[in-house]
């Protein structure tokens, strides 16, 4: 009799149906599924039913297949397998399949370790959605910066990993905070902004490294990158000011060196020009005195052997280098009045002429031209000698 049958409870003088009699009925049932064949009892009787010893074996062995079975898992090649007996760390299994004793003796927790997990410190999602609690830094300069970065890593123990961190995202994201800031306390605000963003982020990777290893996180940092550092956004347009400022500063240090590297070149040429220039007139002046000195010397001595004949010889190479330069000769003759007039300077002009016309034998010519200008010279210094 079903518990939903309206007859239920009217039987027995109102009171609650035989159990032992349900029970029965549901063996027979049981064992009439399995092929057995029950007997009947009779009601109130305590007779075993026939069959059902066999049926119950099957099941059980089907359930210890099944349940052996459940121990079988497989591992990828970039897993790890945890196994934990009643709860306790047993041991880490390499890739592959691999078998463990089943629920509820063993479990496994499947690792990935080649998996790369991102924590954002000063904004989530985006840079615009900024958390100033995380960004907001002071530097060793006393100035406040806002800085937003991210922090790539992945596993390298999976037992570390899974029994000595709560909350391993939340423990990264405080060890890079708390790196970050020890770092940036210690520079300055214009080293963290521009030239010494990539030193900052080396130096907060290995100390954010040097953290999560004392924890023993199991955790491997792979990155560390710089999404935004500026700052903040009340005095942004001072800031602006003050480096436009700092940049025309540098502009015109750069150009008046380059000013100075163009003309102080050009002013050590010159000098060291004029020094060679005035170190060589110097030279020349004493090489000239010298020269005169020692030729001083040399006609003292012959003067002083033959004094009319050194003044004569000195007073004819003086007429000699005189006449020499101009193109007429006057002489006057001490007993007549009649000037005499040769025309050199006519006989130089048609000298040289035919010297220029004739192209294969200039210094011939040349010679000539002087040759005849000498013995004209010797001439008119005989005929001055005579009338003396």
């Amino acid at each position: 009799m079903g518990l939903n049958d309206p007859q239920w409870g009217n039987r027995n003088n109102g009171g609650p149906p035989d159990l032992e009699e349900l029970l029965r009925k549901l063996n027979e049932k049981i064992a009439g599924v399995m092929g057995g064949k029950g007997g009947k009892g009779k009601s109130g009787g305590n007779e075993p039913v026939k069959g059902f010893g066999p049926g119950i074996g099957l099941i059980a062995a089907i359930a210890a297949l099944i349940w052996i079975g459940s121990g079988f898992y497989i591992v990828d090649a970039s897993q790890r397998g945890v196994v934990l007996r009643f709860g306790k760390y047993l041991e880490a299994t390499e890739p592959g399949p691999r078998w463990h004793l089943p629920f509820p003796v063993e479990t496994v927790e499947i690792v990935n370790l080649s998996q790369v997990r991102t924590v954002e410190v000063g904004y989530r999602d985006n840079v615009k959605n900024k958390m100033l609690k995380e960004s907001l830094m002071l530097t060793d300069d006393e100035n406040i910066i806002d800085i937003q970065f991210a922090v790539q890593y992945f596993l390298k123990d999976p037992a570390d990993y899974l029994f000595n961190n709560r909350m391993p995202d939340e423990n990264v994201r405080q060890a890079a905070e708390t790196a970050i800031r020890e770092v940036v306390g210690k520079s300055k605000m214009d080293f963290v902004l521009y030239e010494g963003r990539e030193q900052v982020a080396a130096s907060a990777t290995k100390l954010m490294q040097d953290i999560l290893d004392r924890y023993k996180s199991g955790i491997l940092i792979s990155k560390l990158t710089m999404q935004n550092a500026q700052p903040p956004e009340q005095v942004q347009a001072a800031f602006d000011d003050a480096v436009k400022a700092g940049q025309d500063r540098e502009r015109q240090k750069n150009e008046g060196q380059a000013y100075a590297n163009d003309v102080v070149p050009r002013a050590s040429g010159t000098a060291a020009r004029l020094i060679q220039e005035a170190e060589g007139y110097r030279q020349s002046v004493i090489a000239n005195a010298e020269g005169d000195a020692s030729r001083f010397k040399q006609i003292l001595v012959e003067y002083e052997k033959a004094p009319a004949v050194t003044r004569e010889r000195m007073y004819l190479d003086m007429m000699q280098q005189v006449m020499g330069n101009i193109s007429k000769v006057m002489i006057d003759q001490k007993n007549g009045n009649s000037l005499l007039y040769l025309p050199l300077d006519k006989l130089i002009e048609s000298t040289r002429a035919a010297g220029a016309a004739a192209d294969t034998s200039p210094a011939t010519s040349q010679s000539s031209d002087n040759t005849a200008a000498q013995r004209a010279r010797d001439s008119l210094l005989g005929r001055d000698r005579e009338a003396r």
